[in-house]
C-alpha cells in the first residue's frame, strides 16, 4: 500500500485508499489539541499541588516546616511541569490556529522542531518523574542502613499532596507520550512517496 492511496490487498487486510484523508487529518489534529490542553491544565495541576505543599510539625518545642524547597527533585518537577504546561499552551495555540485555518503541517523544518520539543519534553518529565518517585520513596520507606527516617509518618498530608501532584505528573507524562507519537506521525508523512517539498 503506498501513501497515495493505491494499494493491493490479499483479501484479508483492509487498505486504506485515501478517500477521507482530510477526516483522518482533522482527527488527528483535533485529538492533538484535546491532548495538549489536557497536559498543559494537569501540568499546571501537579507544579501547584508541589509548590503549593507546606505541613508545620511541632517536635520538642521545635517547629518544623515541611516545604518542597526540602528536597530538590521535587523543586526540579516544580519548574518541568511549569516548562511543560508552557510549552503544551503554547503548542494548543498553534493547534487551534491550524484548525481554525483549516491547514495541515507541510513544513518540514516545523514539522521537526516540533517532533523534538515533543520529545525533548517527555524525556524531561520521565526523568524528574524518576528523580520525585525516588525522593517521595525515601519520604515514605526511610533508608534504615543511612538512619534516614519515615519522613511521611510525621508528614502525612504533606507527602499525601506530594503524591497526588507525581500522579498528575506521571498522566502528563503519558499524555506527552501520545502527543509525541501525533508528532512523529505528522512528521514523517510529509517524507511519504511522491512528497518532495522541503
Amino acid at each position: 500500500m503506498s501513501y497515495l492511496g493505491v494499494g493491493v490487498s490479499p483479501g484479508n487486510v483492509p487498505v486504506y485508499h485515501g478517500s477521507d484523508l482530510k477526516v483522518v487529518d482533522r482527527r488527528v489534529r483535533l485529538a492533538e489539541l484535546i491532548l495538549r490542553t489536557v497536559i498543559c491544565g494537569f501540568a499546571l495541576l501537579a507544579a501547584l499541588l508541589v509548590a503549593t505543599d507546606t505541613q508545620a510539625k511541632e517536635i520538642f518545642t521545635i517547629q518544623k516546616k515541611a516545604k518542597f524547597t526540602d528536597m530538590k527533585a521535587l523543586v526540579i518537577l516544580v519548574v518541568v511541569n511549569g516548562i511543560a504546561a508552557a510549552y503544551s499552551l503554547v503548542q494548543t495555540f498553534r493547534c487551534l490556529v491550524s484548525i481554525v485555518r483549516g491547514s495541515v503541517l507541510f513544513n518540514k523544518p516545523l514539522a521537526w522542531l516540533i517532533f523534538s520539543g515533543d520529545q525533548v519534553m517527555a524525556y524531561v518529565l520521565v526523568a524528574a518523574i524518576g528523580a520525585a518517585a525516588q525522593s517521595a520513596a525515601f519520604g515514605k520507606l526511610g533508608e534504615a542502613e543511612l538512619e534516614w527516617l519515615k519522613v511521611c509518618d510525621m508528614y502525612g498530608k504533606f507527602c499525601k499532596q506530594v503524591g497526588e501532584g507525581i500522579a498528575s505528573s506521571v498522566f502528563v507524562c503519558a499524555s506527552m507520550l501520545i502527543v509525541s507519537a501525533i508528532s512523529a506521525f505528522s512528521l514523517f508523512r510529509l517524507y511519504g512517496a511522491g512528497n518532495k517539498a522541503w
